[in-house]
């Protein structure tokens, strides 16, 4: 993960819950990558296959509420976002994103100052985006979260910090 990128955005509202991010009947798909093109499906059934990789979302408040699915964040990661960047998020949306590797910034102005199409770049060392030459300030991220994010989700977080202490244990 680069600490400086830039990508087009996707606007999306308020309150964007997991069953719209992935509705339970795509559920029984074999796999992610077969769910994936099933994202966002009840809101805007395009969307998905208009994501590309580096994209950036940008939404209101209390994204990924409703059900703990882990399948929402991962679906997201596997569409190859470069980040959400929303007002706020629910708390378990939020930890199952970094635990698959889905880097989340928040900020409560972006959203009511961009539009869908706009190029906004993300310096993640100084914790600001930029619409523009307008700077916004984002939560600064923890260390280990950034980590995380960087090697792919919390389960390769935890084998590349831990395989040679697990390796000695065998």
């Amino acid at each position: 993960m680069k600490e400086n990128f830039t990508g087009k955005v996707w606007k999306l509202g308020d309150d964007i819950d997991t069953d719209i991010i992935i509705p339970t009947q795509f559920l029984a798909l074999k796999s992610v990558e077969d769910m994936k093109k099933y994202a966002f499906h009840p809101l805007r059934p395009e969307l998905a296959s208009l994501i590309q990789p580096g994209d950036i979302i940008v939404a209101g408040k209390n994204f990924g509420c409703g059900s703990s699915r882990e399948q929402a964040p991962e679906i997201i990661a596997a569409l190859k976002v470069g980040c959400i960047i929303a007002k706020s998020y629910a708390r378990i949306f939020y930890r199952n994103a970094f635990n698959n590797g889905l880097l989340l910034l928040e900020n409560d102005v972006l959203y009511d100052r961009c539009n869908e199409g706009d190029q906004v770049a993300v310096n993640l060392e100084n914790s600001q985006v930029f619409l523009g030459e307008e700077a916004f300030p984002v939560v600064s991220i923890p260390g280990e979260l950034l980590q995380m994010v960087q090697a792919g989700g919390l389960v390769p977080f935890m084998r590349k910090k831990n395989g040679n202490k697990l390796a000695q244990r065998r």
